[in-house]
């Protein structure tokens, strides 16, 4: 971590709160329900929530409104796919070893106040190897640090030797055995003790790798990982337990053992063939696509040295290929909802992902609601989440110019409101005063 993280993070923890009842003037509004841009309007939120909505601008009695007449607003924006408790390095595979549990989490915090002033309001997080997130969500819901909305799945779940079993290219001596308690499962009766094991440890939904990978150290990285019948039990128990499940998948046969086992997602789908495309319309299973981690990954792999040995033509080979077949499943009629894998790119930069999406052909309305209301939808939180709506959470951000006519714009956020407390005012990160 460097110094000017440690600055950023200490003086720009906090957040200004403009009392129980607050007014926004918008310019122009996203309706992400209508898929439509709408112009002025005035917002009231009350104890953290949208109170009410009308069109043009109007004063309430006793408040200051925000004025915010000259950019568009949008619900916050919500990233399903993302790792707060790291960031992809040359020295990411050594780290493991030299870093302690407190440094990961510290460097959580700057991570988390990177994507909140992107204006991701809401994540998904969905990984780590230091168990950290779960503390992270407790102190961003209580305003202790400034970050997004968190539901983490705490530790992934992997076969013994797959894409998320920690202890892949360790030392014999150091490998150990690995089980249910730190996410590696074999046969039907670990998984179900996996899952409990990450319901006692705080998660909100449970992930798995159900094929191998990119970035980890092996050599395979699309062949099944689990059987379905051990995919069947976790979903099976998460339900139990009121969680779903996101399943990371490159492979074809991975992807439809977890869609047949009723996983709520697929996790980048990078050779996804027509069978999987057709089961996913049918189940009604997402696809996050993470294009900036194929992207990134596919630059990296030009560098020598970047990656050790085993992992560079995998991210060679798979990384250039998302984009085509994301297009493919928006042309099939799969179901989408925005998520970035960041924790491999930077975070902060995750907006990024909308450019990607719409070079692919998909509409740039359509890609702002795989952000909101297809992404809350997947976290089963609609009623709460995902649009402007009298009712729901006040998060709310703004951009200067229209998003439907440049998406880009959406790599500036000017404005950051997270349950009616404004974290980031015409483009500047805001302190407690």
């Amino acid at each position: 971590m460097r110094i000017s993280d440690l600055g950023y993070l200490v003086g720009l923890t906090f957040f200004v709160s403009s009392g129980a009842q607050q007014v926004l003037h918008c310019g122009h509004w996203v309706d992400v329900d209508k898929g439509k841009l709408r112009a002025e309007v005035t917002i009231v939120i009350d104890n953290g929530r949208i109170h009410s909505i009308r069109d043009g601008f109007h004063a309430a009695k006793g408040t200051q409104p925000v004025d915010l007449g000259n950019q568009t607003c949008l619900p916050g924006l919500i990233d399903t796919h993302t790792h707060l408790s790291s960031e992809f390095s040359r020295t990411s595979y050594l780290d493991r070893f030299t870093q302690d549990t407190a440094e990961v989490a510290y460097q959580a915090l700057v991570h988390a106040r990177r994507t909140l002033d992107a204006g991701f309001t809401t994540v998904r997080d969905l990984g780590e190897m230091a168990p950290v997130t779960t503390a992270l969500r407790q102190a961003t819901a209580e305003g202790i640090v400034a970050g997004p909305r968190i539901f983490t799945a705490g530790k992934s779940i992997a076969t013994t030797g797959g894409h998320a079993d920690p202890t892949n290219s360790y030392r014999a001596d150091l490998a150990g055995n690995p089980g249910p308690q730190e996410g590696v499962v074999n046969g039907t009766a670990d998984a179900r003790k996996a899952v409990r094991q990450r319901y006692k440890d705080g998660a909100d939904l449970i992930k798995i790798t159900a094929t191998g990978g990119v970035l980890s150290p092996a050599k395979n990285s699309h062949n099944p990982q689990f059987s379905e019948e051990e995919i069947t039990a976790i979903v099976v128990t998460a339900r139990d337990y009121d969680m779903k499940v996101a399943a990371h998948a490159h492979g074809a046969e991975g992807m439809k053992r977890a869609i047949r086992a009723g996983v709520a997602s697929i996790e980048h789908g990078t050779l996804m063939d027509d069978e999987v495309m057709q089961l996913m319309v049918d189940n009604g299973t997402y696809l996050v696509p993470t294009l900036m981690a194929g992207a990134w990954v596919a630059d990296k792999a030009r560098e020598d040295g970047f990656f050790p040995a085993i992992v560079r033509p995998k991210a060679a080979r798979l990384g250039p290929m998302m984009q085509d077949t994301f297009a493919k499943a928006l042309q099939a009629g799969v179901p989408i909802a925005f998520g970035t894998d960041s924790g491999v790119s930077a975070h902060g930069d995750n907006a990024d992902e909308f450019r990607l999406m719409v070079e692919a052909g998909m509409e740039p309305m359509a890609a702002i609601q795989s952000a909101t209301v297809a992404a809350a939808d997947l976290l089963g939180q609609a009623e709460d989440l995902g649009s402007i709506t009298e009712g729901k959470h006040a998060d709310i951000i703004a951009v200067t110019g229209n998003p439907l006519d440049d998406i880009s714009v959406l790599k500036n956020v000017q404005f950051v409101m997270k349950g009616g407390r404004i974290y980031k005012l015409h483009g500047a990160p805001q302190s407690r005063h």
